[in-house]
């Protein structure tokens, strides 16, 4: 069974060390000792005293990096060095250069160095792939999707909320994984316009963002909303086509039941025929993402998130900062 070191034991490494069937967790790192150590005893394995020992222990051979933005990089260049396999978490770096250093470390060490963009991996998101390849809905139009999720007490004090440590608020967050989709499921798309505003929270970057994306050729348009002022966590995706249109809405637990639903248009116009699917149980897409990098390293072709994936994500986020006076 592959052996697996998991750097970063909060929220997300907890989620990460909970959906690894088919290999075993070996050891963890995190900055706070009593952490690791809660989490490995969970897992039965061992909290390593840094995540450098970690990642040079001779035991393990894929490193799961879950840790603050700003660290994202080093711990993964690390990781490549010592001939690690690395699943890093979106965005994959603080910054563009970071992403372009961890992909020159992946082709110097020869491993595979892939990103966590696990709402790929959403039953929805796979099935809306598939009917799309399968000219369900026709040429595809526009994407129109909002992402938020409601605050708490101290979330402008939190790390995400300190750019020395985030790179960048809910653009870089959330905002991400919508663009991310975009790619995934209608191709290349470029910034047209853009722009980071901190409405409510008291912090230095952005609690909503905006964004207006375009194909290559201008035929192809997204509208997207990433926002930490929802109140309510929120999740809707659209897709529009030619002949239909793809809505997906949900992503479990506190976004609600997740559901794809199928508008299909007929040829005399009018209402659409109208099919739901739910998916109620619950959030699987870690595991599925998981399983997939195993499939990758044994040669087989996922639909994994790329450093390439990462870079473009990161390309149009900087570009908004760039011009935006609220990031």
């Amino acid at each position: 069974m592959i052996r697996v070191g998991l750097i970063g034991a909060g929220l997300i490494g907890g989620k990460r060390a909970a959906h690894l069937l088919g290999a075993n967790l070996v050891a963890v790192a995190d900055l706070i000792p009593d952490r690791a150590r809660k989490l490995a005893e969970l897992h039965q394995a061992t909290a390593e005293k840094s995540w450098e020992s970690l990642v040079k222990r001779a035991d393990i051979e894929i490193v799961i990096v879950s840790a603050t933005h700003d660290a994202l990089a080093r711990c993964t260049i690390m990781a490549l060095e010592a001939g690690k396999h690395v699943l890093i978490e979106k965005p994959a770096g603080k910054s563009l250069e970071d992403i372009q250093q961890i992909a020159a470390a992946a082709r110097k060490s020869g491993r595979k160095a892939r990103v966590g963009f696990n709402h790929r991996f959403h039953p929805a998101f796979l099935q809306a792939k598939q009917m799309i390849l399968e000219d369900r809905i026709g040429p595809l139009m526009y994407i129109r999707a909002r992402y938020g999720h409601g605050g708490r007490l101290g979330y402008d004090r939190e790390w995400r909320a300190n750019p020395a440590l985030s790179g960048g608020g809910e653009l870089l967050d959330q905002g991400v994984h919508l663009i991310d989709l975009c790619r995934w499921l209608g191709g290349e798309f470029k910034l047209k316009w853009g722009t980071a505003k901190t409405f409510f929270w008291d912090m230095p970057v952005e609690d909503n963002g905006f964004l207006l994306l375009a194909s290559p050729d201008d035929k192809r348009m997204a509208y997207l909303h990433a926002s930490c002022t929802e109140w309510k966590n929120l999740f809707d995706f659209e897709i529009f086509g030619k002949m239909g249109k793809l809505e997906i809405s949900g992503l479990g637990r506190s976004y609600g039941v997740e559901e794809l639903r199928y508008y299909r248009m007929k040829p005399e116009m009018g209402p659409p025929e109208i099919q739901v699917t739910a998916f109620p149980d619950e959030d699987k897409s870690w595991q599925a993402e998981f399983d997939a990098f195993l499939k990758e390293l044994n040669g087989q072709s996922t639909p994994l998130g790329t450093l390439e994936d990462a870079a473009r994500a990161m390309e149009i986020v900087r570009s908004v900062y760039a011009t935006s006076c609220s990031a």
